[in-house]
């Protein structure tokens, strides 16, 4: 900082403090960073420090980029499941499942969940072409009601967090050879809910992610051109480059 330089190079400067410390030595160097308007190329596994001190995040994995962006592009449009399970605590759901044709609009289902996507399809597509995808919904968009709704399932676990209750589910069968899988659903204390009851969460179809479960990549999807024949690519995804 004597020295005035045009960059500041540091590798895990906190990972040695105490929490409290941690989080005042952190307010600090934000407070630095915009005082002396200087690039600081910081390195971390800590995701809190990555969301809270970063313009900019470049994510790696293994050793390779996975995703470079704002705090926000990364945490609302992770570029792939790795992206979307490492930032957020707790990660994003992530689940096995079927984007399929319907006469409201393509849908995405598996065992205990049937949710909108908000796409619309030509009635005419065959109701039963499918396509195999990874879907993900962050825990905080996970809507806890009495309604209809689009996921279904078992509370299993209510852990209280003091201003916040984190719900765990079991979705589909409880049969001991069920494909059994778990979401956590991040409400306000109190939920309202205790362990053994019978649950549904609605989902804003814009919370829905889906990814390639070849690859991992976040998926987005297009309509048919014009030539192609009607119902030939309706559940067509393409991976987001």
């Amino acid at each position: 900082m004597v020295r005035d330089p045009g960059a500041f190079l540091m590798d895990e400067p906190l990972s040695n403090l105490d929490a409290k410390l941690r989080s005042a030595t952190r307010a600090e160097l934000i407070a630095l960073h915009r005082r002396l308007g200087a690039t600081f190329v910081y390195v971390t596994h800590d995701q809190v420090e990555a969301m809270t001190m970063a313009t900019r995040i470049a994510l790696l994995n293994g050793g390779r980029i996975e995703q470079v962006g704002t705090p926000e592009e990364l945490y609302d449009r992770p570029r792939s499941t790795f992206v979307a399970g490492f930032l957020g605590s707790p990660p994003m759901n992530l689940f096995d499942a079927e984007v399929r044709p319907h006469i409201d609009g393509l849908r995405v289902t598996a065992e205990g969940i049937d949710a909108a996507l908000g796409i619309d399809v030509d009635s005419a597509i065959d109701s039963a072409t499918s396509t195999h995808v990874i879907a993900g919904i962050r825990p905080e968009r996970l809507r806890i009601t009495s309604d209809i709704s689009a996921i279904r399932g078992q509370v299993t676990m209510v852990e209280n967090l003091g201003s916040e209750e984190l719900v765990h589910v079991q979705i589909g069968d409880a049969a001991p050879t069920a494909a059994n899988r778990t979401v956590v659903a991040r409400a306000p204390r109190p939920a309202g809910v205790r362990v053994g009851d019978a649950i549904g969460f609605a989902v804003d179809p814009t919370d829905i992610h889906l990814f390639d479960p070849a690859t991992g990549l976040r998926l987005t999807w297009q309509r048919p051109p014009s030539d192609v024949p009607l119902g030939a690519h309706a559940t067509a995804a393409v991976p987001v480059p």
